[in-house]
């Protein structure tokens, strides 16, 4: 089934257009990745989705057009944000991010900290760090918290930016293998930005290129990853 497909998405910045008619498709229980070089568009794109800029063309999710919808009624129908940079609120305790995280819900506060203890479980470092500020983490924790913190919400689908940037190798993969058990335990659907092309390209189920707010081509990690032409002019491997 079809989760998220947006059709002719354009957005922009005051007069200058970034995206231009952007045709993207998530599947339910998929891991889909966007790949290009900085200034291609794959924030843009996410920050649309999401509904944090304006933004023309139709965005459905789960059938129903959101194109109009709010940021709050978007996280609450079930989609999910990790901006780039973390965005985690640094003075506050790692279990208040994780809480601000629940804002929209509106079920008991039992449930909400049934979550907690959930995800405390599975990332164990932030349990350890329960009661830390935010800020004083290293740079691999405070991108789990940020992934934590989104689960919050209960998510069917998760908006990934750029979560690798400024980390380690060993933490990147350590935070890969997060997000592939999230997608096959929890049957997360996951809409990830990567700079890291052959890493995201062995998680995923099918890739989108970007250039210059366009689409220029899409299909399965073994179809792009075998075309030459492809693979050293967008991949670098």
């Amino acid at each position: 089934m079809t989760l998220l497909r947006t059709q002719g998405l354009t957005a922009g910045y005051g007069p200058l257009t970034v995206l231009e008619g952007i045709d993207i498709e998530v599947n339910e229980g998929e891991i889909v990745v966007m790949l290009g070089a900085n200034g291609a568009g794959k924030t843009t794109t996410m920050r649309a989705i999401s509904g944090v800029m304006p933004r023309q063309g139709i965005i459905e999710y789960e059938g129903r057009a959101i194109q109009k919808a709010s940021p709050d009624a978007i996280v609450r129908g079930g989609i999910a944000q990790v901006p780039q940079g973390r965005g985690t609120f640094p003075e506050l305790s790692v279990a208040d991010n994780m809480r601000a995280g629940a804002y929209v819900r509106r079920d008991s506060a039992a449930s909400v900290q049934a979550d907690l203890e959930k995800w405390f479980e599975v990332f164990p470092r932030l349990a350890e760090r329960h009661a830390q500020r935010a800020g004083s983490l290293s740079g691999g924790e405070q991108q789990m918290l940020a992934i934590a913190r989104a689960l919050m919400s209960r998510p069917k689908l998760l908006l990934c930016d750029e979560p690798s940037m400024g980390l380690a190798p060993l933490i990147t993969q350590e935070l890969f293998h997060v997000i592939e058990r999230l997608n096959r335990d929890e049957g997360l659907s996951v809409l990830l930005v990567e700079q890291n092309a052959n890493l995201a390209m062995h998680m995923a189920s099918r890739v989108y290129l970007l250039e210059t707010g366009r689409i220029v081509a899409s299909g399965s990690a073994a179809e792009l990853g075998a075309d030459d032409t492809i693979r050293k002019a967008y991949l670098g491997f």
